[in-house]
């Protein structure tokens, strides 16, 4: 009871688990509003060792940086096949980028109305084949379908490799999650033990519409929880965006309305905390207006 009653007074403490890890990767969401908050993702010092966009091709403005960019096939089409996402990654190697990993599928057991990629385990199984599984030939190491935290999304993913016949070989397994640490850590033990034989990263989490505290106390103990567990490899955080355009409530988020680090995203980068209050949250549905151009180009989103 004592040892359980310490842990609990050090979780409330928000700031004494932060720390600096080279796990550390972002989920870029662009600002069209404020395309210069791009630069404090590469400012001196930072942690962030690599990033994704959800496509195929890096981001222009992180060209040169110390960041990895990790391509990611997004969705799949059921008249499509060709290859242009094989080909964009073969080309990019090619031409001298460090390409040491791909993503797979975006949430495929989601629907598009919440940001999933909607796509059949069959298809997906084809698609990967086609598109995934060549890579392997060029020494780079595959990341299965991201499927949401739901029950659903164990399901596809049995579905998923029943499909491939052995034709999938992924090496690791990303996952996502939008919930208390609790639920987080229970459904990564169920991932590792389910596949044992993977690595994990975790693409996507936050805890979203929860107050200050209980957001930075969920952060802090999500880092401490993913840098001590050697199978988590990479982790990425969902919160790299203003406070007032956030979709997981204004406390998830990295920046403040003003654009200025918030403790989490001071601490995210390695930094101390910074005193910040993040205020204004502007609602899912204003931070889905905002992109709806990015959505119909790039085609993705999250599910929450």
């Amino acid at each position: 009871m004592r040892t359980i009653l310490l842990l609990q007074a050090f979780a409330a403490l928000p700031s004494v688990l932060c720390t600096t890890s080279s796990k550390r990767g972002l989920v870029y969401v662009p600002s069209a509003k404020h395309p210069t908050d791009d630069n404090i993702w590469v400012q001196p010092g930072s942690d962030l060792t690599w990033y994704y966009n959800y496509g195929y091709e890096p981001s222009n403005p992180f060209t040169g940086s110390q960041m990895q960019f990790v391509p990611m096939l997004w969705g799949a089409s059921d008249t499509s096949t060709g290859t242009p996402f094989l080909d964009s990654v073969k080309s990019q190697i090619s031409g001298g980028a460090n390409i040491s990993y791909v993503l797979g599928f975006n949430e495929p057991d989601g629907q598009s109305s919440t940001g999933g990629s909607a796509i059949p385990a069959d298809l997906a199984a084809s698609t990967w084949i086609r598109e995934i599984e060549p890579l392997r030939k060029l020494g780079v190491k595959l990341g299965a379908p991201a499927v949401t935290g739901s029950p659903s999304g164990f399901t596809w993913l049995q579905n998923f490799f029943t499909q491939c016949a052995g034709n999938c070989t992924p090496d690791f397994i990303p996952v996502h999650w939008y919930g208390n640490f609790e639920g987080m850590a229970s459904h990564i033990g169920q991932v590792m033990g389910t596949y044992p034989n993977m690595t994990v990263w975790v693409t996507e989490y936050a805890l979203p519409n929860a107050d200050l505290i209980t957001t930075e106390t969920f952060y802090n103990q999500s880092s401490e929880y993913f840098d001590r567990m050697a199978n988590i490899t990479h982790y990425s955080y969902f919160g790299a965006f203003r406070s007032d355009v956030s979709n997981v409530g204004p406390n998830a988020a990295f920046l403040t309305q003003n654009g200025k680090l918030t403790d989490i995203g001071s601490w995210y980068l390695g930094g101390v905390a910074t005193n910040n209050i993040p205020k204004g949250a502007a609602g899912k549905s204003a931070l889905f207006a905002g992109w709806s151009l990015l959505v119909t180009a790039a085609a993705f989103w999250l599910f929450i």
